[in-house]
């Protein structure tokens, strides 16, 4: 679908945000590997995370669902999983396809991941290279999806040096440390997102260089009763949109504050951005808290090196409200955007340009010069959710009006998006 939206005069009220999914595919795998039932309230709708439930439930996991936006999972164990009839549909969810990779690289069956056609394009030899090292037999369809996993019961623990900061090649071969005999260790030099390892309390230590993050077989994975947060990486487009067109306070409740996951908000603070933290507080394992942002007149700033990791998917809404900020912002070392649901990098250039604004392109980020004078057009999501709201965003305070094509890809994340958008409008 095409969604049309008009330079705002009104932008207030209260956000309802869904819960993270990268919490929720998490939550979901965790729970189907523990000796016992979980339930999991604020479980989103989006696409995502129900692709997950989808694939658990054909490895024989049973599920329950309840109106009030409950999963009840009856973990099977690590013994316990079926071998599914049918490839595994991870859909358009990256994190579904590498999570799950480590989970049946130590099970006695066959399976085989597919995924649409963006997810058939990214990059997997970042997680069968360490899934071979600890003996798993992965075969990949030129460095891509189907992914055909063997089966193997002889998995033996390696320790692992991150080649690049990545939270889902790390959980991948976690998880498959927790089928290894003898210990798996990750090595990260720059901390990627700390999900897996809060919440399977796994052993972590601390180095003045990194960290390392340890599993093994005998680790006790938790069940229990766990609310999910607010998706921090959904608040980011509401918080820009906020701090380039808003006209009173915008509040959001109950946002996961994690601060591997919050780098944005170090981003916008520093550009002059008006927002406040209240009410912080812990559900489960991970901070959360209450945000209001209110606008304010916004500075370019520079972002690159060891930010990046904890800023990556917010990084096309960056460059938005560094199209309205004085001055020039910088994006780089953000070579990993390319290899997203699509080249990011190339997509938010496209589309700031035919906005009418000042980008220059990099291998690895961007530079945008803000406060010229943009025009609504036509822009594209190119079928990824992220691209669709950075520009449903931007139409937010360019002239005109803004048609963004096939801006229902904001469904995989935030299925609501377009709605709350419309109801702070108004």
């Amino acid at each position: 679908m095409t969604r049309t939206i008009s330079r705002t005069d009104s932008f207030a009220g209260r956000a309802h945000l869904p819960a993270d999914k990268s919490i929720a595919h998490r939550a979901a795998l965790f729970a189907a590997i523990a000796d016992g039932p979980s339930i999991l309230h604020n479980f989103p709708s989006s696409a995502d995370p129900q692709s997950t439930l989808s694939c658990l439930r054909q490895l024989g996991v049973p599920t329950e669902t309840s109106g009030d936006n409950s999963v009840i999972i009856h973990g099977v164990g690590r013994t316990g999983f079926s071998a599914p009839d049918a490839p595994l549909d991870c859909g358009n969810s990256g994190t579904t396809m590498r999570l799950l990779s480590g989970v049946l690289a130590g099970q006695p069956f066959s399976s085989e991941l597919t995924g649409d056609a963006s997810l058939s394009s990214r990059p997997m030899q970042r997680i069968a290279r360490p899934l071979r090292s600890m003996g798993a037999t992965i075969s990949l369809t030129n460095g891509h999806a189907p992914i055909r996993v063997q089966p193997c019961d002889d998995l033996t623990g390696i320790h692992y040096k991150l080649p690049v900061p990545s939270a889902q090649v790390k959980s991948c071969v976690l998880l498959a440390g927790l089928w290894a005999k003898g210990q798996t260790i990750v090595y990260e030099t720059v901390r990627s997102r700390d999900h897996t390892e809060r919440m399977l309390n796994l052993t972590i230590r601390s180095f003045d260089d990194g960290r390392t993050i340890h599993s093994d077989s005998s680790h006790t994975v938790p069940h229990g009763t766990f609310t999910l947060p607010g998706d921090f990486s959904a608040a980011a487009f509401i918080l820009v949109a906020a701090s380039i067109a808003g006209t009173a306070p915008v509040h959001m409740s109950g946002v996961g504050l994690n601060p591997s996951r919050t780098g944005l908000l170090a981003v916008l603070r520093r550009m002059g951005a008006n927002i406040q933290i209240s009410n912080k507080r812990t559900s489960g394992v991970e901070p959360v808290g209450d945000l209001s942002v209110r606008r304010y007149p916004l500075h370019g700033v520079t972002v690159r090196g060891e930010e990046i990791p904890n800023v990556i998917d917010e990084i096309p809404v960056i460059a938005v409200a560094g199209a309205f900020a004085n001055g020039v912002t910088i994006i780089r070392d953000a070579t990993e955007l390319r290899y997203k649901e699509c080249d990011r990098i190339k997509a938010t250039v496209t589309n700031l340009r035919a906005l009418g604004a000042k980008v220059e392109e990099f291998e690895d980020g961007l530079a945008v010069t803000g406060q010229v004078p943009l025009q609504g057009t036509r822009v594209s999501s190119y079928d990824d959710h992220r691209i669709a709201m950075a520009m449903g965003v931007a139409a937010l305070g360019v002239h005109g009006t803004t048609t963004i094509e096939d801006a229902d890809a904001a469904a995989v994340s935030f299925p609501e998006f377009w709605d709350t958008i419309a109801a702070l409008q108004a």
